[in-house]
C-alpha cells in the first residue's frame, strides 16, 4: 500500500482483464489473505482524525453545557460523572444520525463525497424506505417530502436540545454525580421524532443507531441509582445480542478476514496462519477458528462478570478484559467502520461498570422495570435470531457475525447510465468514483478487491454463484455485479450491512425513477441463516418483471467451499419463468 494509492496487488491489469471472472477473483483472494484491501496510509490517517474529532468535539460539548464541570482541560477531574457518559450517548447518537459515525468515508467505498447522511436526509426528493407501508398510515411511498425533512431536523435539533440542557439538580442517590443528571423528559421528545421518522424512513432510525443509544437513552427516565442499573443491563443486552448471533459457522470467515485487513498486524507470515493452507485452502484455520469462539465466550462471560461482581479486583479484571476486546475491534479498523461505538462502548465501561461497580438491583420499582426492558430486549435478540427475515439485524443485534442479509446487484451499462441521471443524490457508484481518483485499471482492481472481501465470507459463496444465473449466460459482458451494500450507500446516503436496505423496497424505488426493461437489473437476495436451521433462502429478483425464483442453499455447502467457487448446490423451492 502505498500513502496515496491503494495497492494494486502485483496485478498486472493487461493481462488480467482477459480471464474469467472468478480467475480474476482468486489473486485478490490471495492477496488479501496477506495484505488486506490494500488501503492507502492515509485513509488510515482520516479515521483517526475522525476519531480524534468525535472526542474532542464530543468533550467540548458536554463541558460547555454541563455548568459545574469545568473546562475541557480539566477533563480528568469530571471524566467520570455520569451526567457525562449520559451526554456522550446523546453526542453520538447525533454524530451518527448526521452521518459522521458508521458508513463514512472510504472504507465503506464512499468517496466523493465521503459522507451521505444528512446530505440526503435533508434534500426532498431522495429515497426513503417506509418499513411498513401497507400497514402503517401516512407512510406509503419511497420519495422524500418536506415532512420527512421536518421529521429529521426534529430528531437532530431534540437531540441537540438534550445534550446542551443543563442537567436537573436531583442526584442524591450517586456519590460521583455531584452535578445532577440529565433530565429524562428531554428524551421522550427525541424518542417520540425518532419513532415518527422511523415510520416514515427506517434508514434514518437505523443510522442514529438507535438499538443502540435510543436504548441506553431510555434509561434516563429512571432516578439515580435505577438509571445506572438499567444502563448496565442496557449494556449487557447489546454485549449478549452480538455473542448470541456468533453462535453459527459463518464468524470464523468474519475474523480471518478483518485481521487480513488489521493495519497494526503486518506481519504476513501471521496473516497466513489465519487460512487452512495458505494460498490454495483460504477457509479459516484453526487459530481464526479460536480467535472466533474465544471471542463470542469472552462476549458472554465476561459482560455478565460486569453486572454481578459489585467491585473489587474481579471488576477491575474484567473491565481490563473489555477494553482490550473493544480495542482489538476499533484498531482493526474494520470494513463499515464502527469505530465511534467501539470509543463509547469502552468509555461506558470506565463509568458505567468501574465507576459505579457497586450499584446493582436495588429491588426499587425502577429496579424491576430495568429487568422487565432488558427482559424485553432479549426477546428481540432470540426472535431476530430466529426469523432474520423479519428483522433488521441491528435491531437484533446481530452486529458483524458473517450471518447477515446480503445481495449481488448485476447491472447492465443501461442501466448504470439511468441510476446517474435519475437518481437525487446519486454520487455515482463506487467504480465511476474510484475511476476519477485512480483511472480505469486501478478502479476494475478495486472493485475485484470487493468481490473478494464478500467471497471470504461463507455467504459470498452463494452470491458468486447466483449471480451468474441471474444475470445470463452473457454475464461476463453483458453486466457489471456490485455488492448490493454500495447500491444502497448510494441511492440512501448510508449502508451499514443491513441487507434489508437494498431488498425489492430499494429495487422498487430504483424502478420507479429509472423504468429499467427486462434484464437491465437484475438481484440476487440472500437472507440470513435462522439460527435453528442450517439452510439460507434466497431470491432472484428482476427490476422490471419482479422475482423470478426462489430456493434454499446449505450453510455446509457455503463454508466446505474455496473463496473463488461458484457452484454452490442450489435448490429451487419456487420458479416463476
Amino acid at each position: 500500500m502505498g500513502l496515496i494509492r491503494p495497492s494494486r496487488s502485483g496485478i498486472d491489469h493487461a493481462t488480467w482483464a482477459t480471464l474469467p471472472r472468478m480467475e480474476r477473483l482468486r489473486p485478490l483472494v490471495v492477496s488479501w489473505g496477506e495484505s488486506g484491501f490494500g488501503t492507502p496510509e492515509s485513509v488510515y490517517a482520516l479515521y483517526l482524525l475522525k476519531i480524534a474529532a468525535y472526542v474532542l468535539v464530543g468533550a467540548w460539548a458536554i463541558s460547555a453545557s454541563t455548568p459545574g464541570l469545568g473546562a475541557v482541560t480539566d477533563a480528568l477531574s469530571w471524566w467520570s460523572e455520569p451526567v457525562v457518559w449520559q451526554k456522550a450517548v446523546l453526542f453520538t447518537l447525533m454524530f451518527e444520525v448526521l452521518g459522521f459515525g458508521c458508513g463514512f468515508g472510504p472504507l465503506t467505498l464512499r468517496f466523493l463525497p465521503p459522507i451521505g447522511g444528512f446530505l440526503y436526509w435533508l434534500r426532498p426528493g431522495t429515497i426513503r424506505l417506509p418499513p411498513w407501508p401497507g400497514r402503517v398510515p401516512l407512510t406509503i411511498g419511497f420519495r422524500r417530502s418536506v415532512v420527512d425533512v421536518a421529521l429529521y431536523v426534529g430528531v437532530v435539533a431534540s437531540a441537540c436540545f438534550a445534550l446542551m440542557s443543563p442537567p436537573a439538580e436531583s442526584s442524591a442517590g450517586l456519590a460521583d454525580a455531584s452535578v445532577g443528571l440529565v433530565d429524562g423528559r428531554r428524551v421522550l421528545v427525541l424518542a417520540a421524532f425518532l419513532a415518527l421518522i422511523g415510520l416514515r424512513d427506517k434508514t434514518v432510525f437505523l443510522a442514529a443507531r438507535s438499538e443502540v443509544y435510543l436504548l441506553l437513552a431510555l434509561t434516563f427516565l429512571l432516578p439515580d441509582v435505577e438509571f445506572v442499573f438499567a444502563a448496565k443491563l442496557g449494556l449487557l443486552l447489546i454485549w449478549w445480542g452480538a455473542a448470541t448471533s456468533k453462535l453459527n459457522k459463518h464468524f470464523p470467515f468474519v475474523v480471518a478476514t478483518m485481521m487480513s485487513n488489521h493495519p497494526l498486524v503486518r506481519s504476513k507470515t501471521l496473516k497466513r496462519k489465519l487460512y487452512t493452507d495458505f494460498p490454495d485452502d483460504m477457509r479459516p484455520s484453526r487459530l481464526a477458528r479460536a480467535m472466533a469462539h474465544g471471542g463470542t465466550v469472552v462476549e458472554f462471560t465476561i459482560p455478565a462478570v460486569l453486572v454481578l461482581s459489585g467491585g473489587g479486583w474481579v471488576t477491575a479484571v474484567a473491565v481490563v478484559v473489555m477494553v482490550l476486546f473493544h480495542l482489538q475491534i476499533l484498531t482493526a479498523l474494520p470494513m463499515g467502520v464502527p469505530l465511534e461505538w467501539n470509543v463509547f462502548m469502552i468509555f461506558s465501561v470506565l463509568v458505567v461498570f468501574w465507576q459505579n461497580a457497586a450499584v446493582g438491583f436495588t429491588g426499587s420499582p425502577g429496579g424491576y422495570l430495568a429487568v422487565v426492558g432488558f427482559l424485553a430486549g432479549l426477546t428481540v435478540v432470540v426472535q431476530g435470531n430466529r426469523h432474520p427475515d423479519q428483522w433488521s439485524f441491528l435491531i437484533a443485534m446481530r452486529y458483524y457475525a458473517g450471518n447477515w442479509a446480503t445481495s449481488m446487484w448485476a447491472l447492465s451499462p443501461s442501466a448504470i447510465a439511468k441510476l446517474d441521471a435519475n437518481v437525487p443524490a446519486w454520487p455515482g457508484l463506487p467504480t465511476a468514483q474510484l475511476t476519477r481518483l485512480y483511472g480505469p485499471d486501478t478502479a476494475d482492481i478495486l472493485l475485484h478487491k470487493g468481490y473478494a472481501f464478500r467471497a471470504l465470507h461463507s455467504h459470498g459463496r452463494a452470491l458468486l454463484t447466483l449471480a451468474p444465473l441471474a444475470a445470463g449466460p452473457d454475464h461476463e459482458t453483458s453486466h457489471v455485479f456490485l455488492d448490493g451494500e454500495f447500491i444502497a450507500g448510494c441511492a440512501l446516503g448510508w449502508n451499514f450491512g443491513d441487507g434489508h436496505l437494498h431488498d425489492e423496497n430499494l429495487l422498487a424505488a430504483l424502478q420507479e425513477r429509472c423504468h429499467f426493461t427486462e434484464g437491465e437489473v437484475c438481484v440476487v437476495m440472500l437472507e440470513a441463516q435462522p439460527i435453528h436451521e442450517q439452510t439460507q433462502q434466497f431470491r432472484i429478483v428482476d427490476a422490471a418483471t419482479g422475482e423470478r425464483s426462489r430456493g434454499l442453499v446449505a450453510v455446509d455447502d457455503l463454508v466446505c467451499r474455496q473463496p473463488w467457487s461458484d457452484d454452490v448446490p442450489v435448490t429451487y423451492s419456487e420458479v416463476r419463468r
